[in-house]
């Protein structure tokens, strides 16, 4: 700005023009023509602000925020945010319903949070929108209501905001909220992944893989993993392996695989770390090595990882890279099992049947066989013949109780799953 222009404005600034106070008060903030000077920018906000300018009330909650030019307050900022968000003025609002749902400077409260983001999306924001599209799909202060999420995620993907794009793209793929439209729903991600989104990246590349919405394609899906995958997005990077590993788009290369399952493991993703246990196991793709086998399996069996505990059962079963020690196999097979494994489940029936590891019990042996077979798309022999020995030994009212148990787990399990994905 040159000096002529910047006396014009101080003179009406000092003159009471709210106008010229708030500009001021911005270009000293952002050191347009001046020498950036927070203290300035925040006494020319407040004079604004004072007179009650909705935008210098905001700008000046900023700066408390922010602590630029003042000590760093959030009960501050809260008070200047809600004066311009009384105001009407959009951002603001937006602004307290966040201060509100992350209990920032003011009370968390959720129910407050979707009054202050409604208002700020009924305006246009984008932001708030697909807020108020999160708060209404995980029923944050609210009754889940798929329809509404779908609707707000759609008013903000229309805005472009990504986040929202990948959001209404998920919904659409799974038929939440909205008929399921793989084809739509591609149409999102790739309007994310094309803004740079790593997420969306991922996603689209999983259309390819499997060929939803979209033609198969496993060149263009590894070309959509490489994209997510160097900005750090883990499972991109893990599918990059399996690719690999399987040579899907790219020559088959178990050295290539096991560098990406590595890169995904040690940013903690409990799947890289099962293959790459797997590998070190077995010599796949990198040398032989007990020790680090159990390293990787540990820690993905650590965050849950049910394929990691299934081995670990298998590991001390056999007593490869470990100890024999059947109350360790059967420790990890239960952990397993109870996830809906049905390797696990064979395994933990059939060693409660022999009472390896766990005290002989049929009734139980007999439920977690039935679960295993119910899982079985092949008519499986061995372990139809060994429910039949198990039933042997058992009384009707064993039997009938193992049945129920069985029915009962089930149930629990479908209960519990519905609840995870409303």
């Amino acid at each position: 700005m040159q000096s002529e222009e910047l006396f014009d404005l101080r003179a009406t600034a000092l003159q009471g023009d709210v106008d010229s106070q708030a500009d001021l008060g911005r270009r000293y903030c952002e050191g347009e023509g001046v020498a950036q000077d927070f203290a300035e920018a925040r006494r020319w906000f407040r004079m604004a602000a004072d007179q009650g300018h909705a935008r210098a009330q905001f700008d000046l909650g900023l700066m408390h925020e922010r602590g630029q030019g003042t000590p760093q307050d959030q009960s501050e900022a809260a008070h200047w945010f809600r004066l311009a968000a009384d105001q009407g003025l959009a951002v603001a609002e937006y602004t307290v319903g966040a201060m509100h749902f992350h209990g920032a400077g003011v009370e968390k409260d959720f129910k407050k949070a979707a009054h202050w983001f409604r208002r700020a999306a009924e305006q246009g924001h984008a932001a708030a929108q697909s807020m108020l599209g999160d708060m209404f799909h995980f029923g944050d202060g609210m009754p889940v209501d798929a329809v509404q999420a779908a609707l707000w995620y759609r008013r903000a993907a229309e805005q472009g905001r990504s986040s929202a794009q990948i959001n209404l793209g998920w919904m659409l793929c799974n038929g939440s909220g909205v008929p399921q439209d793989f084809v739509e729903g591609a149409r999102w991600y790739r309007l994310a992944a094309e803004q740079g989104s790593a997420e969306a990246q991922r996603a689209l590349g999983m259309m390819y893989h499997l060929g939803r919405g979209l033609p198969q394609d496993q060149i263009q899906a590894m070309t959509w993993f490489r994209l997510a995958a160097a900005q750090g997005e883990v499972s991109a990077q893990a599918h990059i392996g399996m690719m690999h590993y399987n040579g899907q788009g790219v020559p088959r290369d178990h050295s290539e695989a096991a560098h990406w399952y590595r890169r995904a493991a040690e940013q903690g993703f409990a799947e890289g770390q099962y293959h790459l246990g797997v590998m070190h196991h077995d010599g796949d793709g990198v040398p032989q090595n007990h020790g680090e086998a159990l390293r990787w399996l540990r820690r993905a069996a650590e965050q849950g990882d049910c394929s990691a505990h299934n081995m670990l059962g298998e590991i001390h079963y056999k007593g490869e890279a470990a100890v024999q020690d059947y109350a360790a196999a059967a420790h990890y097979f239960q952990i397993a099992a109870e996830q809906g494994e049905g390797s696990a489940q064979h395994r933990l029936g059939l060693m409660y049947a022999r009472g390896e590891g766990v005290c002989q019990d049929y009734p139980t042996a007999h439920m977690w066989l039935s679960l295993a077979a119910a899982q079985s798309s092949d008519a499986n022999d061995e372990l139809a013949g060994m429910l039949d020995s198990v039933a042997a030994e058992m009384s009707d009212v064993q039997l009938a109780d193992a049945q129920q148990r069985a029915a009962e787990w089930r149930c629990k399990t479908w209960s519990e799953l519905r609840k995870r994905f409303p």
